[in-house]
């Protein structure tokens, strides 16, 4: 989690039942052209979403458990409005 005060931040957290990802496989997720997917994926899907992220002062946890499912979690800066004049 940051460390912003509270309600500074917005939180996403997208969560699926799928088979879920082992502890080796986590340890990579974030890494450019890493994939599970043999001849289908590129491996940059989750690296390009860690760097936009990181660069907008946001941060993304994953959890996952094997035969139970993914959870993402992303925190982001609560943007700041302009007034409408």
């Amino acid at each position: 989690a940051m460390a912003r005060p509270e309600g500074e931040n917005v939180l996403v957290r997208v969560r699926d039942n799928g088979c879920g990802m082992s502890d080796e496989t986590l340890k990579h997720i974030f890494e450019p052209f890493f994939t599970t997917k043999k001849g289908k994926g590129t491996g940059l899907g989750l690296s390009i979403t860690y760097g936009i992220i990181k660069r907008l002062g946001g941060d993304i946890s994953v959890e996952s458990t094997q035969g139970v499912g993914t959870t993402l979690t992303i925190t982001l800066p609560k943007g700041q409005r302009e007034a409408l004049a």
